[in-house]
């Protein structure tokens, strides 16, 4: 019963905490003017200030965690403190979820509502965090393609919502198509023709000068007029090689652009991004009300599943510490349990005798993990935490038991004897120190305010564990003694009369 619930329980790692503040990403479409996303940034502020709930907003012109650019936007939102906004559709969670379904029908840009990471420092944002990976070298066009189909079946599967890539969409670019032959015919190398477009329209350094008891740098760039349009590369002249081997009537003379250079529109992306040396796409999602992140996790690895051949993908963040931790549990889950046994026959010198012990731990699991599902909890790391407490405080009641018995068992007493009188003189101790450590996990079980979700997530399954251990230890642990040490002592009396 106890593994049947742990398989049913929702898998996630870290739940979403309400810090108080909320995070809003600004994406207008690529070529946006600052004007245009100024106005889309008076509806995010509108709304987000008519707001009760809402302290203040900060808005960041042209920056967001996805990169920088004139179309781009990010605010913070400050929301007011924990008991001023009691009430339904008054937490983070509740309040995200409300304003990204408002914002969804926004036609002049795309505005996502998140909450910040529960823990600093893994992930710039809460939900899931992929790569999207080109392991074939398929190219950009490619991957780009992949990721849109990918977009369209997360917009159709009820465990995803809000998917998005979370680095910039490709722009308007100008492409200069050179032809070196002809350059190095007119004597111009690659080099100075390098050199020439990254002075003109970016910049080079050139040294350093003392103003007013600073050093100020020296940057070389042309002027405004001269860079503004793609024709203004035809103005542009590069220094052909004056070299005694080159025959060409250019010697030292300036080579206009021209003459070896021609350009056209494109597009493609302001940033090149690789993961593990693979060409790649940072992907970002949200998980449904009512849907853990493992199940967002395992419905998005399906869907990357019917992408083209060649296209993978690979967890980062906290969603790759998530698949860490989820794989490792069971093995923290057997070394407790070992710990524990080896520890129980040092106190008892048996082999047998601990198992009367161990077989309750199974009884306070199912505790933790009926409370859990009861109110909705996830699988979490501080789930995980409550159940190896659960083994401590199972064992402990289980404890007091078995040792009473087994000493009045080696007075004379047998074995059903020694285990029911066990039972009787140990209830009170175990019930008064059940009732102790349950009120005490009373407070975190039904915490609110800053860190409420993981106390909740840690109280709960405690608070479980301790009500089934308690309840289930005095009618199971007897009986566990009594086949235990009767298999024991039959085996024994068998040896002898061999």
């Amino acid at each position: 019963m106890a593994a049947l619930l742990y398989w049913q329980l929702p898998s996630s790692f870290l739940p979403d905490e309400d810090q108080g503040t909320l995070m809003t990403i600004v994406n207008l479409p690529a070529g946006s003017s600052s004007v245009q996303a100024n106005v889309v940034e008076k509806q995010v502020e509108s709304y987000f200030t008519a707001l009760p709930e809402v302290e203040n907003v900060v808005m960041l012109d042209g920056f967001s965690v996805s990169g920088s650019g004139q179309n781009m936007a990010m605010a913070m939102v400050k929301l007011k403190d924990w008991k001023d906004r009691k009430g339904k559709g008054q937490s983070a969670a509740e309040i995200v979820g409300a304003a990204n379904a408002h914002f969804r029908s926004l036609r002049a840009g795309q505005v996502f509502v998140m909450n910040p990471p529960a823990v600093q420092g893994l992930g710039s944002y809460s939900g899931v965090d992929f790569e999207l990976k080109d392991m074939a070298g398929l190219g950009h066009d490619q991957l780009v393609a992949a990721r849109n189909k990918l977009l369209a079946l997360a917009a159709k599967d009820p465990k995803i919502t809000g998917m998005r890539p979370a680095g910039m969409a490709d722009v308007p670019q100008y492409a200069v198509d050179i032809d070196y032959l002809k350059a190095s015919a007119l004597g111009v190398s690659a080099s100075n023709i390098n050199d020439t477009l990254q002075t003109a329209f970016g910049s080079t350094y050139v040294n350093n000068y003392v103003d007013t008891g600073r050093i100020q740098k020296v940057y070389v760039q042309a002027l405004p007029q001269y860079r503004m349009m793609p024709a203004d590369i035809g103005k542009w002249f590069v220094t052909s090689s004056n070299t005694t081997t080159s025959t060409t009537s250019y010697d030292g003379k300036m080579v206009p652009f021209s003459s070896f250079a021609s350009g056209h529109w494109t597009t493609g992306s302001p940033q090149v991004e690789r993961y593990n040396r693979s060409l790649s796409m940072e992907m970002t999602a949200q998980s449904p009300q009512g849907v853990s992140s493992g199940d967002t996790m395992n419905a998005i690895e399906a869907l990357v599943a019917q992408l083209p051949q060649g296209i993978a993908m690979e967890w980062t963040g906290q969603s790759y510490q998530e698949k860490l931790a989820g794989s490792q549990a069971t093995y923290l889950y057997a070394l407790s349990l070992i710990v524990v046994f080896l520890c129980l026959a040092g106190l008892y010198e048996s082999w047998s005798v601990p198992f009367s012990v161990i077989l309750v731990v199974p009884l306070g699991i199912v505790g933790a993990l009926v409370a859990a599902h009861l109110r909705g909890f996830t699988d979490d790391i501080y789930f995980k935490v409550g159940l190896l407490t659960t083994i401590g405080l199972a064992t402990k009641n289980a404890i007091l038991i078995v040792e009473y018995a087994k000493s009045l068992h080696e007075r004379g007493h047998s074995v059903r004897q020694a285990a029911i009188e066990a039972a009787h003189l140990r209830l009170r101790p175990i019930v008064m120190t059940s009732l102790a450590f349950g009120f005490g996990v009373l407070p975190m079980a039904f915490a609110s305010g800053a860190g409420a979700s993981s106390r909740e997530s840690l109280g709960n399954g405690v608070l479980g564990g301790v009500i089934a251990a308690t309840l289930l230890a005095i009618v199971f642990v007897p009986v566990f003694f009594v086949l235990i040490r009767g298999f024991g002592n039959r085996k024994k009396e068998g040896a002898a009369h061999e």
